[in-house]
C-alpha cells in the first residue's frame, strides 16, 4: 500500500469516525512520516481539541512545529509538556535539541538527560557528541584518574558535558561560502500590498535607483525595515522581490545560520554575514524569525544571549564597516519579543505590518497556485470571497487538499475530472484561517502594549 493511498483511506476513516483520538492520531502521524507537516498540524490540533491533555498529540504538533520551522511555537508546546511527570522521553530530547540551538547549552544537557533517562531509546547520538554528552559511567569504569565530574580525564571527549570553550572554532564551518541569490522575481509578482511595495519603494528601492538625487538630499542607501504579520502572508516573498526589483544580491538568513553553541561564534557568524552583504552590495541582508536574533535583553537567562545582540546592533549600525547599499529586512511574526533597541532610527526604522491577503490579492494567488492544473470555468475571485482571512499558505492548503480529493475520485473511477470552481469552495468551507490564532494574540498587545502607537496597524486592519 503507496503512502498516499494510505494516509487517503485513513482520512476517510477520521471522516467517518470523527471522535476517534487513536484513529486521528494514527493520520496525524502518517502525515509528518510523509513530510505534509502543516496538514499535521491541523490534525493535531484537532485531535488535541478533543483530548487536550494528553502527552503524545501535544509531541506530534511540537514535532509538525519544529518541522515547518516554527521555532517559536514549538518552544510554547515544549516548554509547557516537559513539565508533565507522563511527558514522552522524545519531548525532553527535542527540547534539549532546541535549547542548545539557542545557546542554553546546560539546559539543553539537563532536558537530554531526562529524556534518555526515561527512554534509552529515545538516545540522540549525533546530537550526544556534538554535546560531548557522555554516558553515565557504570560502578566498575571509575577506575584510574579521575576528573572533579567522576569521568576519567583525558582527551577522548573534546567537548565537556555542553561547557563552553571560547576557542573553539566549531561554529563557523560553512560560512566560507554564504549563498547569495540572484532573485529574479520583482514586485510585478507580489499579488497586492501595494501600500507596502510603495514604504518599500521609497526606504531601499529609490535610493538605489535614484541615488544622486537622494544623495543631494543626504540620504545614503541602506538602513532596516521590519515586516511582521501572521505567519504564511508573504513576509519572504516580499523580501525576495525587493532585492529583485533593484537587481541586488539576497542573502536570507535563519536563525541557524547564526546561532552556535560555543561562546563568541554567534557573534562572528553574524559578522561574517555582514561582511558578505558588504562585498556583494547592493545586498539585501533577510533575516527570518529576527526575534530569535534579537530577543529583548530583559528576558535573557544568559550573557551569551545579551552579547549577540550587541553585536547585532552594532552590524546594524556599522561601527566597524559601512553599511552603505547594505539593506537589512527582519521578518518576525511576534515584534514585541524584539528588543527595543533595534527599533532606533537607523537600525529597523520602518516597521510595517504585512496583513493577510486582499481578495484581489487572494485571487492572484489562487491564480498562481492553479497554474498547470487541469481546470474548468474556476472563478478564483469567488473563491477568493469566501477566504477572508486566509494566509497565502492556507490558500495553498486549499489547492492541495482540492487536487488531493480529486486525485481519490479519479483512482476511483478511472476518468480524471478538472478542477471546478465548487470543489475548492468546498474544502474552504472546511478550513479556517491559521491567521486567527495570530490576531488573538496580536489584539492583546495592540490594545494594551501598544506603547507609542507602534501596533496601531493591527487595531486598524481589526477595526478596533
Amino acid at each position: 500500500m503507496s503512502q498516499p493511498d494510505h494516509i487517503s483511506q485513513l482520512r476517510e476513516a477520521v471522516a467517518l469516525s470523527p471522535g476517534n483520538i487513536p484513529l486521528r492520531q494514527a493520520l496525524a502521524d502518517a502525515l509528518v512520516s510523509s513530510g505534509r507537516h502543516a496538514e499535521a498540524e491541523a490534525e493535531y490540533r484537532a485531535a488535541l481539541a478533543l483530548a487536550p491533555d494528553q502527552p503524545g498529540l501535544k509531541l506530534g504538533l511540537a514535532r509538525a512545529f519544529h518541522q515547518q520551522g516554527k521555532r517559536s511555537h514549538t518552544l510554547v508546546v515544549l516548554e509547557d509538556l516537559v513539565t508533565l511527570a507522563s511527558a514522552p522521553a522524545r519531548a525532553h530530547v527535542l527540547y534539549a535539541r532546541l535549547l542548545a540551538s539557542m545557546g542554553e547549552v546546560e539546559q539543553a544537557v539537563v532536558q537530554y538527560r531526562k529524556g534518555i533517562a526515561k527512554d534509552p531509546e529515545a538516545a540522540d547520538p549525533e546530537f550526544a557528541q556534538k554535546m560531548g554528552i557522555r554516558p553515565e559511567p557504570e560502578p566498575e569504569d571509575k577506575e584510574g584518574d579521575e576528573d572533579d565530574d567522576g569521568f576519567p580525564s583525558g582527551d577522548l571527549f573534546d567537548v565537556e558535558e555542553g561547557r563552553v570553550r571560547s576557542h573553539s572554532s566549531e561554529g563557523e564551518a560553512g560560512l566560507d561560502d554564504v549563498v547569495v541569490e540572484r532573485p529574479r522575481i520583482t514586485f510585478a509578482d507580489v499579488g497586492g500590498m501595494d501600500a507596502l511595495k510603495e514604504e518599500i519603494q521609497l526606504k531601499i528601492v529609490h535610493p538605489i535607483t535614484h541615488a544622486d538625487l537622494y544623495k543631494a538630499y543626504g540620504k545614503s542607501a541602506g538602513g532596516g525595515i521590519l515586516l511582521y504579520g501572521p505567519p504564511g502572508c508573504g513576509k519572504t516573498h516580499l523580501a525576495r522581490a525587493t532585492a529583485g526589483e533593484i537587481k541586488a544580491g539576497f542573502i536570507s538568513i535563519g536563525i541557524h545560520d547564526v546561532l552556535d553553541m560555543w561562546l563568541g561564534n554567534s557573534e562572528r557568524n553574524l559578522h561574517h554575514l555582514f561582511q558578505q552583504a558588504r562585498r556583494n552590495k547592493p545586498c539585501v541582508l533577510f533575516f527570518d524569525e529576527v526575534d530569535a536574533l534579537g530577543a529583548s535583553r530583559t528576558d535573557m537567562k544568559t550573557s551569551g544571549g545579551r552579547h549577540l545582540i550587541n553585536q547585532f546592533l552594532n552590524e546594524l549600525d556599522g561601527v566597524q564597516s559601512s553599511n552603505e547599499g547594505v539593506l537589512v529586512l527582519g521578518a518576525t511574526n511576534a515584534p514585541w519579543h524584539l528588543d527595543s533597541a533595534f527599533r532606533r532610527p537607523g537600525r529597523f526604522d520602518r516597521i510595517l505590518f504585512v496583513p493577510p491577503p486582499d481578495a484581489p490579492a487572494r485571487a492572484a494567488i489562487l491564480r498562481i497556485l492553479l497554474v498547470g492544473k487541469p481546470q474548468e470555468d474556476l472563478d478564483a475571485e469567488a473563491i477568493a470571497a469566501k477566504c477572508e482571512g486566509f494566509s497565502g499558505a492556507d490558500l495553498k492548503a486549499v489547492v492541495d487538499q482540492s487536487v488531493e480529493a480529486k486525485l481519490r475520485d479519479a483512482m476511483r473511477s478511472g476518468t480524471p475530472q478538472p478542477l471546478r470552481t465548487k470543489d475548492l469552495l468546498a474544502v474552504v468551507s472546511k478550513l479556517k484561517p491559521t491567521t486567527r490564532e495570530w490576531f488573538a494574540t496580536a489584539r492583546n498587545y495592540a490594545l494594551y502594549a501598544n506603547q507609542g502607537g507602534a501596533y496601531d496597524d493591527i487595531l486598524r486592519y481589526l477595526k478596533l
